[in-house]
């Protein structure tokens, strides 16, 4: 006989899970004992909030495409825990959260901090049960893990505290803690079929994404072949190096110009790996190939001339086979030669000395430090932009939080990159607005000694949002959050800080910084200007400028974004 709690634990094990995030409290506490008896195979790192285990879990399952593991009390710990299972279900990554529920006996009574855990956790979950016997719960465990895995997302087991005490003797299981990859490959005839579309074409542009990760080679020797640009989302940005000859850079409002008319002058898009959802920023007419894992997605953001389901690593090697090699590189090159062109309008901006400093400096002191095989977790807003911007990567590996966008998943997402990878350089940049939402659990890196850097590009403002309202035409509201003192608050916490205010300060105390193996702030104060579009379209200037009339007459205010580069992004 065994309680339950340590069968729970030990089919943990098998599923080769390591580390937990999560809080302790009243109704997970049976499980919480087991877990102490395990705590030299199964690692509890305890957040100051759950939203935070969430956010860790899901970035751990992005890096690595292991499960990522999260708990919480019922009530209050389990609403917490939504943010981060939403992030998990948007970016399509494995997440088993354990909830705690009131005992059996008090559930539906209207109980302390009882409420409807199964019908909260209904949109956002792929697996969403609740154990109301011991003896169900391992059977239970192994189905969750497995949904998670088999559909990418997030799987809710709650499970009422007393059953993880109850003793039972495990005799005949259900189901095995086991789960097997589908081989997915499209047919030859569908291959040979989207091969003679890239024939036919003169101007192919490939749009890469987070799913051609662990492809980069398989990528570029067929770019290379059928002479192609490529041009990455947000997700995709690190899967192939910044400076790469073939790469136009990011696309989107966070891309490059380059990036933006290569892809509307092209004939033929061919979509990997990615699910970018932005129709403005595709060709009107181009026909297009797509190869994607999930059969679901095909066709789902453009309409496409052939789909190839299965993974990118094994189709595009098939497709280079079949493809002809072709010699006109004129297209190829024009955006080639308009890209360095940008690249060096980039490291203009770089190497200015404004006063005061301005995040695109901060970008290139960066560069100084970051390891060429660091991990980058980045918050959402204004700090996006600057970073896939201004911080090229060379085989750095980047995290964030993609189709959610959550603000406060730059820290989350680097205390999970240093518990997985304990022995690589984490950096988080976030803004001040972002970090100030999860903030607290800084803490939780000086009690874990993950010795993780945090530049926060503090402007005292929600900047991102406030270049929204100006570019809607509409005066500034409410986007102002007041000074803070980071580095004096990462003292309080017991790690160490470094407040960066001038160019004279910034490279030497950047080294400081690096050199320490202690967690670390960064607390940089920059200038608060706009992180303008790679490509401004008419409107965007239109309603800018109802902007700048409404904001002279109001509050006696101009604000001139940079004129030269606006002209040159028009």
């Amino acid at each position: 006989m065994k309680r339950t709690g340590e069968i729970v634990t030990d089919l943990l094990k098998e599923w080769n899970i390591d580390h937990i995030y999560g809080m302790p409290g009243d109704s997970i506490n049976e499980l919480i004992d087991d877990l102490r008896k395990e705590e030299k195979n199964i690692e509890f790192i305890q957040i100051r909030h759950e939203e935070v285990g969430a956010l860790a879990a899901s970035s751990y399952a992005k890096l690595t495409g292991n499960i990522g593991v999260c708990l919480s009390i019922a009530g209050p710990g389990a609403v917490h825990l939504l943010n981060g299972l939403y992030d998990a279900k948007l970016d399509g990554v494995p997440v088993l959260a354990l909830v705690g529920q009131v005992s059996n006996e008090q559930v539906g009574t209207n109980a302390f901090q009882e409420i409807n855990l199964a019908r909260m956790f209904d949109d956002v979950a792929v697996f969403n049960e609740q154990a109301t016997s011991s003896e169900q719960l391992p059977d239970l465990l192994n189905m969750a893990i497995r949904t998670a895995y088999a559909r990418k997302g997030p799987a809710v087991l709650v499970v009422p505290d007393n059953l993880f005490a109850e003793q039972h003797k495990l005799e005949k299981s259900l189901t095995a803690p086991t789960y097997k990859k589908p081989l997915v490959q499209p047919d030859q005839q569908t291959i040979s079929k989207a091969a003679e579309l890239i024939n036919q074409s003169e101007k192919p542009i490939i749009l890469a994404g987070r799913g051609v990760k662990g492809a980069s080679k398989e990528l570029l020797q067929f770019a290379e072949k059928i002479k192609s640009p490529i041009v990455l989302s947000l997700l995709g940005k690190g899967v192939i190096p910044d400076y790469h000859e073939l790469n136009l850079g990011q696309h989107g409002q966070i891309g490059t110009k380059p990036a933006y008319e290569a892809m509307m002058e092209s004939d033929l898009l061919i979509l990997v790996g990615t699910t970018f959802p932005y129709r403005d920023f595709l060709p009107d007419n181009a026909k297009a190939v797509q190869i994607e894992m999930d059969p679901g997605k095909i066709g789902d953001f453009y309409p496409i001339n052939e789909g190839l389901v299965g993974d990118c690593k094994r189709i595009l090697p098939q497709l280079q086979l079949l493809v002809e090699g072709h010699n006109e590189r004129s297209y190829l090159q024009k955006y080639q030669e308009k890209m360095k062109a940008w690249h060096t309008h980039i490291l203009k901006t770089k190497k200015e000395q404004p006063e005061p400093l301005q995040a695109p400096q901060v970008m290139y002191a960066l560069e100084n430090v970051v390891k060429k095989d660091a991990i980058v977790s980045v918050d959402v807003g204004n700090v996006t932009v600057w970073t896939v911007r201004y911080f090229p990567f060379v085989n750095q590996q980047f995290l964030i939080s993609g189709r959610l966008a959550t603000m406060g998943a730059g820290l989350p997402g680097a205390i999970a990159s240093q518990v997985a990878y304990p022995d690589k350089q984490v950096v988080a940049i976030c803004g001040d607005g972002g970090f100030t939402m999860v903030m607290h659990d800084f803490v939780t890196t000086v009690k874990y000694n993950l010795p993780i850097k945090v530049i926060i590009l503090n402007n005292s403002k929600i900047g991102m949002i406030k270049y929204e309202q100006q570019e809607m035409g509409h005066i500034n509201y409410n986007t102002d959050l007041g000074e803070m003192d980071f580095a004096g608050f990462a003292e309080a916490c017991g790690g160490e800080g470094y407040r960066i205010t001038t160019e004279d300060d910034i490279n030497t105390k950047m080294q400081q910084a690096f050199l320490s193996d202690r967690p670390a702030i960064i607390d940089v104060e920059i200038d608060n200007i706009a992180p303008l579009p790679g490509k401004i379209t008419y409107n965007q200037a239109v309603n800018y400028s109802q902007f700048m009339i409404k904001n002279f007459f109001q509050n006696k205010k101009v604000e001139f974004p940079d004129i030269n580069q606006v002209i040159q992004r028009l």
